[in-house]
């Protein structure tokens, strides 16, 4: 968004429209990584969410019926409306306090995030998949293989439950979860929606890690995001070029701390 019609909220005194703000700020920047964009419609029905005029369900079940009411969709509408959608479902599930850390929650987020838009929501892809990146120009990041990946989500949320912060420094702690953050979305067990599922459950997960994260960073960062995780899981050696985190931890460093360093796109950029 170039605009941001949720900062106000987000910065307000009253906790709930704080909360809800975030929520519905961060769930429709989020559109960004996969070049959506949501509706006014929306945006009106989430300041009404938020200045407690209707419930999160209602915001939802007139987005529905506002595309009910349409007869007829052009590529631009269908991709508002999963925008629309989307977005109204991760500003509920960033609303809930409720979480497990498991892959079961993982894939339960990608369905619920999905569902009615993608015939494969919260299903594991059964195909190999690659995707042409603008940072890598034009090259694609190497995905897990379609007949491991139940296998490597469960090696990667096994290492994670075993690994214990305590004694880390800060500075180490954002390094770890960086590396984590991007080797879950590197497998990318999802035919489509990975980088948002990620981001609901990374987020919901860092709460449970003590982080209390009530700002517009993913909001207004969230191509950003996805580009860090591609560079952390990117290596060309005759080119000069190896897989690094340190994009993803200043963005995790700016989101978990209140850090002010600058996230260019173009800083990431490869060129052959």
């Amino acid at each position: 968004m170039k605009t941001d019609p949720f900062k106000e909220y987000i910065k307000a005194s009253e906790p709930s429209k704080a909360i809800k703000g975030y929520a519905w700020s961060t769930a429709i920047g989020l559109q960004a990584v996969d070049g959506l964009k949501t509706s006014k419609y929306l945006i009106d029905k989430a300041i009404d969410n938020i200045e407690g005029k209707i419930s999160i369900k209602e915001a939802q079940n007139l987005i529905d019926a506002y595309y009910e009411e349409k007869t007829e969709h052009s590529v631009d509408e269908e991709r508002t409306e999963e925008a629309d959608k989307v977005s109204a479902r991760i500003a509920e599930l960033l609303s809930e306090t409720a979480f497990s850390f498991s892959p079961a929650e993982y894939i339960s987020i990608h369905k619920k995030l999905f569902n009615g838009l993608y015939k494969y929501a919260g299903k594991i892809r059964d195909y190999n998949i690659t995707k042409k990146e603008w940072v890598l120009d034009g090259a694609s990041v190497t995905y897990g293989t379609a007949s491991e990946l139940k296998a490597s989500l469960e090696y990667d949320f096994e290492q994670e439950r075993n690994f214990s912060y305590k004694g880390l420094s800060m500075d180490e702690t954002i390094h770890h979860l960086a590396i984590f953050v991007s080797r879950l979305w590197q497998i990318h067990i999802f035919g489509e929606g990975n980088t948002r599922t990620t981001a609901v459950f990374f987020i919901k997960y860092l709460r449970t890690l003590g982080f209390s994260v009530t700002n517009d960073i993913f909001a207004e960062n969230s191509w950003y995001f996805r580009n860090s995780l591609v560079r952390a899981n990117y290596t060309n050696i005759p080119n000069d070029v190896y897989k690094t985190t340190e994009y993803l931890e200043i963005f995790l460093k700016n989101f978990l701390l209140n850090k002010n360093y600058e996230l260019n796109n173009i800083d990431m950029l490869i060129k052959k």
